[in-house]
């Protein structure tokens, strides 16, 4: 298993390097296709401790996967001539992401605010499902309905670096989340990068689990192994704050989770090879169904877990008081606002930050329901409120 001092030098060449074509296609295939004894490792005591005085958390950041300097969403603006010129123009907009869940239905509301006030039309907001095929496709089809902006979420650096290109090569000004494809230049092939905190994402997770175990006890960490920087920073920073501020939690297990529907049976093989955790970090929300579904059928409500994004099962199982004791999310509805924004520049010929970020929220039982109006600028669901209003 890499340990902590592994994890800082990535995240600090995190800070010069690219790190997004660093996996490619096939090799996030592969990893989806592991059995779970493959995925889930165990630490040993031979292993290398890196002891705390010698870690320095303050020197690391959030970077862009070319070393980009974060710059926050409130920065971005418009003049009023700017909007009145947009506005005369009658452009199109399309969205390439997911549909359903309501990380990414907040996106596209906040996207939609700023195009609605600019009188652009959003003409697609299509699904790519997870589909590099379906999502080179989709790119197609947009096109032909002539929009000036794409925002999109690009599924693979290598794929996507294909299935954008000739929206690049014919002008439209490309806005990415989070993930960008290999190989595209700022201001020639895209206009805009946005993206979470992402080390502070995965430090704020950190001290909610410790928090919540009294700062000692073994867990287990599942990460994503799918070869983005966004999970790498995040995960990564997970590990070197445990590591380095928590001497008293051990990470005895870890699990790298790239098929978020394989969640299930590499938790349910943690708890097989490692019985006595009493926590356990998890990636995304997208892998919690799983990650529920394994601790119910192992009886164990009373492992303690934190994710990163907010989602209705996991906000369900934290109002009932079972295992979920933290969310780490951010504000996808300014994420939205800042893609809209970044497409726009392009529009009036002007240059956005290269790397955009918005801040995060730590979410617990205590906050969950002004914690999600917050985040994702929409009113709780009623069956949440049911839960925590009576």
């Amino acid at each position: 298993m890499k340990k902590l001092l592994l994890w800082l030098v990535t995240l600090m060449l995190v800070a010069t390097f690219s790190l997004v074509g660093c996996k490619t296609a096939p090799e996030a295939v592969e990893a989806e296709e592991k059995p779970v004894e493959e995925v889930v490792e165990e630490t040993t005591a031979e292993e290398t401790i890196v002891e705390e005085e010698e870690i320095n958390l303050e020197e690391f950041a959030t970077r862009g996967p070319n070393g980009e300097i974060a710059v926050d969403y409130s920065e971005l603006s418009l003049t009023e001539e700017e909007k009145e010129e947009i506005r005369a123009g009658n452009y199109k907009a399309a969205i390439l992401m997911f549909t359903t869940h309501i990380f990414f239905q907040a996106i596209e509301a906040g996207a939609r605010d700023v195009f609605d006030d600019l009188n652009i039309e959003i003409v697609a907001n299509m699904d790519s499902q997870m589909d590099v095929v379906k999502q080179r496709d989709n790119v197609e089809t947009v096109m032909a309905l002539d929009p000036k902006i794409i925002l999109a979420l690009a599924l693979d650096p290598i794929t996507s670096a294909e299935a954008f290109r000739p929206a690049a090569d014919a002008g439209i000004n490309l806005s990415f989340l989070s993930n960008l494809p290999t190989g595209y230049v700022f201001g020639e092939d895209y206009i805009g990068l946005v993206t979470d905190d992402l080390f502070g994402m995965g430090e704020a997770c950190a001290e909610i689990l410790a928090e919540s175990m009294g700062e000692k006890g073994k867990i287990g960490f599942l990460y994503g192994a799918t070869g983005f920087y966004v999970s790498e920073q995040r995960d990564g920073a997970f590990k070197a704050v445990i590591e380095a501020k928590y001497p008293e939690i051990e990470i005895v297990v870890e699990g790298g989770v790239a098929d978020y529907s394989k969640s299930g049976e590499i938790v349910a093989g943690m708890l097989t090879t490692n019985p006595e955790i009493e926590g356990l970090y998890v990636t995304t929300d997208n892998a919690m169904g799983g990650v529920l579904a394994a601790l119910r059928e192992a009886n164990r409500p009373d492992v303690k877990v934190v994710l990163i994004d907010l989602g209705l099962e996991s906000a369900i199982d934290m109002a009932q008081g079972k295992n979920v004791v933290g969310i780490v999310a951010d504000y996808p509805f300014n994420l939205g606002v800042a893609m809209a924004l970044t497409g726009a520049y392009g529009i009036v010929d002007r240059l956005p930050p290269d790397f955009i970020t918005v801040d995060l929220i730590k979410i617990t039982k205590d906050n969950l329901l002004d914690g999600w109006k917050e985040s994702l600028n929409a009113e709780p669901p009623q069956e949440l409120k049911d839960l925590l209003e009576n």
